[in-house]
């Protein structure tokens, strides 16, 4: 595939290869406590207080299983650290003391979130254990629960199904992962965390991004949730005819939707390729006739990378295996910047620990490296290469090194398969690497530390009392006001947008204007340190009123917000008089002819205006006027 001449916005191209996609949206709630403890909810920067060193184990099903993602995590011998604060943790999240029974303010946010989709909810909510091997929760695994299912929310005619509504407790913050040691701050562990789980029903990455920005800002507008960076994340499920599901995990930006499961939806077109590919060569993956051989002898002190590796601390090793017949198959384009030797690397530095990149070198992409083509010549004659095969040099410390040839191998038997069912992680930059194995239902089992809670009728319909106008409804009510598509969207996230339907009650106010001070001037106050969503709500109320009604200037409604936050008077309206009118123009006129604009007076206006208006706090159309009124005399 040449991805130069993909069009992530061709809808038609991505339907046509069965793209689907399904969502998993992950936002805190907005409660004081965490989930299971009366810890406080929020993220420090001091530094912690204590340190504590835990190894993570697979534990059997309910089955008698273990899940797949558990056994894969094993391998990876990670030592965890977690670093606490004892203002932030306490026993419950270090798995010393079983957890307090869960927070009932999250838990009706959570049915109200629930109730906002259509939700039926649950007569009785259990607390199921999620296996978590990957360290980012120190018991091994996660409480969550199911509050809500069989939802859904209109989209382009059509309803978009919510499979479940889940509330559960977040994770701990990833400070570093190199090598076998992986690092975590534990502030954050715990804080109730509400997870909307949609059908597979986007047809193609357009779709993908606009249901997603969809539930995530009727969630932001009710003000149950909390907004800002690192408060939400998207898990986004891909795939395409032919395929299975791959799962592309901790999106923190919706507008990066489209990209990655377009290029996921490439992947998997690749990936399908390689199969044919594959088979055609080999009738499965055991009669691949690997070879490999120790040169780690032969790059004992040389100048190139793999020489330098070898001299580091623990012992390194390096090892070259023969994949036969694979050539083509190792460059061939899975993403943008990216072959199925990509996809070889990701296994090896994820599982095996080999994060030094480029941990593989491949003769395919020989001039990429500083190892001399003798070099290359001598290592085929050891291996018996051919013409179309490959070979692929694996430098790391030895006890690594048997673990990355048994997942490069294992990676390429999953060519006979297709696209294997896998956890991607998002690159940033569109593409996606290697997280982990995607995990299965065996991973689930009851918390026995937790009764069950009873939802009763009256429950449910109280808090459906809290639900009000959704935000469907609110945007095809602000179209119908005349507001462009960019003021609906920018409003659909704006903290202002019930401020905005108040004034909507008042009669002859400017709609439009109003609905750009509650979005771009609100946005430009905060930046500055101003942050209009935490003002008096109704002297903030009577102040926009008052600008739109009186059609202040820009910089008199800036001074009169400022002022509400600083609780300082706000200075009465005044006109310039003619004598100051008369000084600015002198001084600004010859600005505007200086600058070789001709003689254009629509153009001389607009400057004029800029310049003066600053100097005023009344009426801006008056100033205007008076501007018009000396072009007219010809002045």
């Amino acid at each position: 595939m040449n991805y130069r001449d993909v069009d992530i916005d061709n809808n038609a191209y991505f339907e046509a290869l069965g793209f689907k996609c399904g969502l998993e949206i992950h936002q805190q709630v907005a409660t004081e406590k965490k989930l299971f403890c009366h810890c406080p909810v929020g993220l420090t920067n001091r530094p912690h207080d204590a340190e504590i060193l835990r190894h993570m184990r697979p534990t059997l099903s309910e089955l008698g299983e273990y899940d797949g993602t558990a056994l894969m995590e094993f391998k990876t011998k990670k030592e965890v650290i977690y670093r606490l604060y004892r203002d932030r943790t306490c026993t419950y999240e270090m798995d010393d003391t079983p957890p307090f029974l869960v927070n009932q303010q999250a838990l009706d946010y959570a049915m109200r979130l629930a109730l906002l989709f259509n939700c039926r909810i649950v007569d009785e909510v259990h607390v199921i254990r999620k296996q978590y091997l990957d360290g980012s929760i120190p018991t091994g695994f996660q409480r969550t629960m199911i509050i809500g299912v069989d939802g859904w929310v209109p989209f382009r005619g059509r309803k978009i199904n919510i499979t479940q509504v889940n509330l559960e407790e977040e994770a701990c913050r990833e400070v570093s992962d190199i090598g076998h040691t992986i690092t975590f701050a534990a502030d954050r562990l715990s804080t109730p965390l509400v997870e909307i789980i949609t059908d597979c029903q986007m047809k193609n990455p357009t779709e993908a991004t606009e249901v997603c920005r969809l539930l995530g800002n009727a969630m932001k507008i009710t003000g149950l949730v909390r907004r800002g960076i690192g408060t939400v994340r998207q898990d986004v499920n891909v795939s395409i005819t032919g395929s299975t599901r791959c799962e592309i995990k901790g999106v923190h930006k919706v507008d990066n939707i489209k990209a990655l499961t377009a290029y996921e939806a490439g992947r998997h077109k690749g990936l399908l390729e390689l199969k044919d590919l594959i088979k055609g060569r080999f009738t499965s993956p055991e009669q691949i006739p690997y070879r490999q051989h120790d040169l780690s002898s032969f790059f004992q002190g040389s100048l190139t990378a793999i020489g330098r590796r070898l001299e580091k601390t623990p012992v390194y090793k390096t090892m070259a295996l023969l994949l036969p017949g694979m050539a083509d198959i190792v460059l061939h384009p899975l993403q943008p910047g990216r072959d199925f030797g990509s996809e070889l690397s990701g296994r090896v530095r994820v599982i095996a620990c080999i994060d030094d990149l480029p941990n593989l070198f491949f003769l395919s992409r020989k001039a990429n490296y500083n190892i001399p083509d003798t070099d290359w010549e001598i290592i085929g004659k050891a291996l018996g290469y051919k013409a179309g095969d490959d070979i692929v040099l694996i430098c790391g410390p030895e006890d690594d090194i048997p673990t990355a040839i048994n997942e490069i191998k294992i990676r390429v038997a999953e060519l006979f398969s297709g696209i294997p069912n896998e956890t991607r992680q998002d690159m940033k930059d569109g593409t996606t690497d290697f997280e982990r194995v995607l995990p299965g239902p065996d991973r689930m089992y009851p918390d026995t530390d937790h009764p069950p809670v009873k939802i009763t009728t009256a429950r449910v319909e109280q808090n459906r009392k809290f639900i009000g106008e959704r935000l469907w409804d609110k945007q095809e009510r602000w179209r119908k006001m005349g507001l462009h598509e960019e003021q609906v969207r920018a409003l659909s996230l704006s903290p202002l947008a019930d401020l905005f339907d108040k004034l909507a009650g008042e009669n002859g106010l400017n709609m439009k204007k109003a609905a750009h001070i509650c979005t771009a001037t609100a946005v430009g106050l905060r930046r500055e340190g101003y942050n209009p969503a935490a003002f008096d709500k109704d002297r903030l109320f009577d102040i926009i009123r008052q600008s739109l009604k009186g059609d202040w200037p820009f910089g008199r409604l800036k001074e009169a917000l400022i002022s509400l936050k600083e609780n300082s008077g706000l200075k009465a309206e005044r006109e310039l008089s003619e004598e100051e009118f008369n000084t600015l123009w002198s001084k600004n006129a010859p600005q505007y002819c200086g600058k070789n604009n001709g003689d254009d007076t629509y153009k001389f206006r607009r400057f004029m205006a800029g310049k003066l208006i600053a100097h005023q706090t009344c009426r801006a159309h008056d100033l205007i006027a008076k501007i018009d009124r000396r072009l007219a005399a010809g002045k």
